[in-house]
């Protein structure tokens, strides 16, 4: 197996001008918040990018805050008990960001369809709502055996994703700690994969959520889901989540993420 471990500095131009980025975790738990910050902060980072999760929490909001991003496709954009993703909901607000709505089904048949290397899933989601109005690419067919309508929901791919695990190995091989949400779905679509781990080990034993083959590059992060919880390494730091609302409600963004760091 080839040795995939490598610095921070080594990946952060890899995701290019008008990329899909993909960032794993669940709402504000297991966020690759310290890649986030990194990316923000690289000389000339990426625009015009297409943010991909299936629950978009901080990281997605520090994206949001920085510019990189122009349109976003997530069921939930928020910061759980928190409230409000707060430059998310500005840029919402005035206009500047594009939202393409998607529900759980709509995005887990779109990675099952890109999976499958097939243009579109089908499935019963949908039918009956007003969804297709704002959805104008999502079309119905006919299933030809039964005889019923169905959603044909397309297929969603991803030029990178960025997942923080709890431990992995040089190889790629990778556990996640729980709460896994679409991890393993978005490391098989993706074009690049890129790992941040608590921990990096020689050889990881069994389980293994996320294959080694799978993955572009690991970088050692400790702490890089920080404020978001990496279970069980640490929980959530909801104090600093409430600093980082603060700093934003006070226009204080670029200063807040220019110096936030893990407290020692």
């Amino acid at each position: 197996m080839s040795d995939k471990h490598v610095d921070l500095t080594a990946v952060l131009p890899l995701i290019l001008h008008n990329h899909t980025i993909a960032l794993g975790g669940m709402t504000i738990y297991r966020r690759p918040v310290s890649f986030v910050q990194a990316l923000i902060q690289r000389p000339n980072p990426p625009q015009n990018l297409t943010l991909l999760a299936f629950t978009a929490g901080l990281a997605s909001d520090m994206l949001v805050g920085a510019g990189l991003v122009t349109q976003t496709r997530t069921c939930y954009f928020g910061l759980e008990t928190f409230g409000f993703a707060p430059m998310f909901t500005r840029a919402a607000s005035n206009g500047s960001l594009r939202i393409i709505e998607e529900s759980e089904a709509s995005i887990a048949n779109g990675l099952r369809a890109q999976m499958g290397k097939v243009g579109f899933m089908p499935s019963r989601a949908w039918q009956g709502t007003d969804l297709f109005s704002v959805r104008p690419d999502v079309k119905t067919i006919i299933d030809p055996y039964s005889g019923d309508r169905l959603t044909a929901f397309p297929a969603i791919g991803c030029d990178v994703a960025v997942i923080h695990v709890l431990k992995a190995d040089k190889s790629g091989n990778c556990r996640l700690g729980g709460n896994p949400t679409i991890d393993v779905q978005l490391a098989t679509v993706a074009e690049t994969v890129i790992i941040t781990a608590e921990e990096v080990v020689d050889q990881l034993d069994a389980p293994v959520d996320i294959p080694g083959i799978a993955v572009t590059a690991v970088i050692h992060l400790p702490n890089g889901a920080w404020p978001t919880s990496c279970y069980p390494a640490y929980p959530i730091d909801g104090k600093e989540i409430l600093n980082y609302i603060h700093a934003c409600n006070q226009g204080k963004f670029d200063s807040y993420v220019a110096t936030m760091s893990y407290p020692k």
